[in-house]
This record gives C-alpha cells, sequence and structure tokens, in this order.
C-alpha cells in the first residue's frame, strides 16, 4: 500500500510533465489500459498460484515484478533535479492518515448493526477534527504543503475533486457489494470474485480510445457523460435478486458501468493535471488519487449494514445501496457540467 500511494501520482506527475494537450491524454489513456489489464489478471494469476502452489506465492510474485519496475525507471526516467523542491511534508501526511483513518472507523461502527454508539460518534468527531488541523497546517505551510491550497483557486480543480469523490465511491461500493451478493446467493467464492473482471477487461480496451478522444475534444463532454452512464448501469443493478443470474441480471449491468468509467477514466485523470499549473501536477495527481482511494474507503464503510444482512433484508439493502450510488453518479455529471470549463473556455 505505501509504495502503491508513492508510485501512482508519480507516474502521473511524470506524464504529465512529459506530454501536453493530445499526447498527453493518449499517454495517460494507455496508462489507465495498462493499469486496468493487470488489475484483470492479478485475480485469475493469484487464484492460480493458490490453487497449485499455495497462497504464500501471491507475495513472492511482487518481487520479479518489482524488479523489472526498477529496472525500467533508473533507465528509462529522467530525474528533474529539481533543487528548490520541497521537503517531505510529514505533518501533513500524518493528519491526513489518522483523519481519513478516524472517519473510517466511526463509520464503520455507526453503519453496522451496533449503530451511532458513543464510539462511532467519536470516530466521526476525531476525524472532522484532524482533518481541520490538516487543512490548517497546509495552509500554513504554503507551498511547501502536500496538498497546496493554491490548487483550488480553480473551479476545474475543485469539480474534478468533488466528482473523483463520488464517482469512484460508487465504484468502490459495486466492487464489495456485488460480489459479495452473488457469493450469498450460492455462487463460489471464485466465481464472484470473477465477476468483476468485466470491469478491468472494458477499460483496458477503451481507455486508450477515451484518452484520444479527450485530448481532442476536451474532457467536459466525456465527464458528464460516462458518470451518467454508470448511473444507467447502477440501474440495471436493481433487476438483482436473491438468485440473480450472472449472464442475465449481472453481467449487463457490469458492462454498462464498465462502459462509462472507460468514458471518465483517461479524461478526469488528464483533466486534473491541466486544471493546475507545471509545479503542482504531482501534488495535484497525488490528491486526486488520495480522493478515488477515499471516496472508496469511505463507501464501503457507510456499507456495514447491507454487509451484515441476510436474504430480503440484504437484497432491499443491496437496492437502497446502488440507487445512492447512481444518485451520486447523477451529481458527479452535473459538478462535471456546471464547474469544467469546455473545450476553448477557461
Amino acid at each position: 500500500g505505501i509504495g502503491a500511494t508513492i508510485l501512482m501520482p508519480n507516474s502521473l506527475a511524470i506524464l504529465g510533465a512529459s506530454f501536453s494537450g493530445e499526447a498527453r491524454g493518449r499517454a495517460i489513456g494507455i496508462w489507465a489500459s495498462m493499469g486496468a489489464g493487470m488489475a484483470a489478471i492479478g485475480p485469475v494469476l493469484g487464484g492460480w498460484l493458490i490453487d497449485i502452489i499455495g497462497w504464500r506465492t501471491i507475495f513472492y510474485i511482487n518481487l520479479p515484478l518489482a524488479a523489472g519496475a526498477i529496472a525500467l525507471g533508473l533507465i528509462c526516467v529522467q530525474d528533474s533535479h529539481d533543487r528548490d523542491r520541497p521537503a517531505l511534508d510529514i505533518p501533513g501526511g500524518l493528519l491526513a492518515t489518522a483523519a481519513l483513518g478516524a472517519l473510517t472507523w466511526g463509520l464503520t461502527i455507526g453503519s453496522g448493526h451496533a449503530g451511532w454508539t458513543l464510539f462511532a460518534i467519536i470516530g466521526v468527531v476525531t476525524g472532522v477534527v484532524l482533518l481541520l488541523a490538516f487543512v490548517g497546517v497546509e495552509r500554513l505551510r504554503g507551498a511547501r504543503a502536500m496538498m497546496p491550497l493554491a490548487m483550488f483557486g480553480s473551479a476545474s480543480f475543485i469539480g474534478l475533486t468533488l466528482l473523483t469523490l463520488l464517482l469512484y465511491g460508487a465504484l468502490g461500493a459495486v466492487m464489495v457489494l456485488v460480489p459479495y451478493v452473488l457469493i450469498q446467493g450460492g455462487y463460489s467464492a471464485t466465481q464472484g470474485g470473477s465477476a468483476l473482471v468485466p470491469v478491468a477487461v472494458v477499460l483496458a480496451l477503451l481507455s486508450p480510445l477515451m484518452g484520444r478522444l479527450a485530448g481532442r475534444m476536451g474532457a467536459r463532454l466525456p465527464l458528464t457523460l460516462g458518470p451518467l452512464v454508470v448511473a444507467g448501469g447502477f440501474l440495471l443493478e436493481l433487476r438483482m435478486g436473491a438468485k440473480a443470474d450472472y449472464w442475465t441480471e449481472v453481467l449487463p449491468a457490469i458492462l454498462v458501468i464498465s462502459i462509462g468509467m472507460s468514458g471518465a477514466v483517461a479524461p478526469l485523470t488528464n483533466a486534473v493535471l491541466g486544471a493546475v499549473s507545471n509545479r503542482y501536477t504531482g501534488a495535484a495527481s497525488g490528491f486526486n488519487s488520495a480522493v478515488a482511494r477515499a471516496g472508496g474507503l469511505i463507501a464501503t464503510a457507510l456499507l456495514g449494514s447491507v454487509l451484515g444482512a441476510k436474504g430480503d433484508s440484504l437484497i432491499t439493502g443491496f437496492h437502497t445501496a446502488v440507487m445512492a450510488c447512481a444518485i451520486a453518479c447523477g451529481a458527479a455529471s452535473a459538478c462535471a457540467f456546471f464547474l469544467i470549463p469546455g473545450r476553448g473556455r477557461k
């Protein structure tokens, strides 16, 4: 997790500094495609290794992959040698981590069977206080902050941040809920886990194309339409019952969600890098990645009562959750339409 946190924003910052315009959109599309492709291969490879050798091998497989990545980084990536770059913002990092942890803990307890106990309320309140303290520290650090507040002077960046939180929160919820509902309905763990493989496959195939299109037409149109398509996919999931048939009830919804996400992922990343000045591309990509992860984490924390239910109560909770996800995607689309400038408009 720490390694991925370091790699994700830096890889995007490198792309942002190395490409511009349509070429940047194409590069980000390829980046998203490769990530989605590996996400599709990973679970299948991991399951095969567990069945053939044992569960420990899924950790060893990272060693040759990491060695290859290190070699490619040393050979292909140039160091900018920026002497003016600030030191690590350790106080900001600690406060942000503690705030998100406290919020998640409180929301997880509050949405579960225990309800909003004193511990749940303390967790949420502590998280909010720590979050406010984090903003205060970032304000004091100015340009040396891990989240420079100057980035929020752009309405486009604010809109992209809200869109990311809503869209990835909804996606995080479906990643947890759909396999869980299928497993509770009689599918095996392998079948339930494989149900979402089409998401990665469709993203891998369509992201390069959407990255090129976004580079030509701008991000506003795909980021307005993409979340609406995802919302349509969530509404299709209302057809799922306790004994859902994968091919007729689950797969069509997953494919629609996948197509909508493929229309949003690459344009969103490209738009985030274009919404701030070059000096903030690393901070912007890192912050946007953190918001995406936080959205999924918070959405999962709010699913406690659904994941603890059985039978008809599980399906009722599932339908309520997917309706909420569809509404979140509609709000994400509105953020894109009203806050992100169209092509040729600043």
